[in-house]
């Protein structure tokens, strides 16, 4: 049983395949442009996307940087990863709203750069580059292309992904499973999709069908885990 708890905090490849567009759909069909590659005007070469924490931001920079022509950089990426290299035409900056003192300046060079060269950069922050607290001209760079908010789902869109991902994998859940879920558990969808995993292999190793009850009986181990 505590390897089934575990498991609800292992890391899930992330694809823009698995990723909910909802009120993104616009921002989503970019990221499949940029993923492959495609020709893409000179505005569009910046992206900033901003948004609460469990939007999406995160996944979609992870799903592009599963090319080996993309470079993901956390906020803490040591220096060495900030050097542009003129065989990645893509990099990807997560929380950009945490760069220390050091990477912003390493990061004023990387956007200069990737301009003069032909690049990309999407650009990952908590709120519109405009209130950054970075220094004015790294702001100035980060408004250069577009920028999108990365919309949360609704309740009903969740609920509405979770069972199609329950329906692919002929999982039969019973009514009021869902609505209790996202009300009771961690809110975004990466959670949610792992609690579902978990609750195939607890009913599985059970015997017992999908319910209330047992979704219950799996929050409740799950909160023992971390006592």
């Amino acid at each position: 049983m505590r390897q089934l708890l575990l498991d609800l905090n292992a890391e899930k490849w992330q694809t823009l395949a698995n990723f909910e567009a909802g009120r993104n759909a616009e921002l989503y069909q970019l990221m499949r442009r940029l993923a492959s590659h495609s020709t893409v005007a000179p505005h569009e070469r910046f992206v900033y996307l901003w948004g609460r924490a469990g939007a999406g931001k995160t996944h979609l920079l992870r799903a592009l940087a599963a090319s080996s022509r993309s470079r993901y950089l956390a906020a803490d990426a040591p220096q060495r990863a900030w050097r542009f290299e003129p065989d990645i035409p893509l990099y990807l900056l997560d929380d950009c709203e945490q760069l220390p003192a050091k990477s912003q300046i390493a990061a004023f060079n990387l956007f200069n750069e990737a301009r003069e060269h032909g690049a990309m950069m999407i650009v990952a922050g908590a709120v519109p580059p405009a209130v950054l607290p970075v220094r004015e001209d790294l702001r100035t760079r980060m408004s250069w292309g577009l920028i999108y908010q990365v919309h949360e789902l609704s309740d009903e869109e969740k609920i509405a992904a979770l069972n199609q991902a329950a329906q692919a994998r002929g999982l039969q859940l019973s009514a009021g499973v869902l609505p209790y879920l996202i009300t009771h558990f961690q809110r975004d969808m990466r959670s949610l999709s792992a609690m579902l995993d978990a609750l195939d292999r607890y009913s599985l190793e059970t015997q017992r069908p999908i319910t209330l009850p047992l979704l219950r009986s799996l929050l409740q181990l799950e909160e023992e885990s971390k006592t």
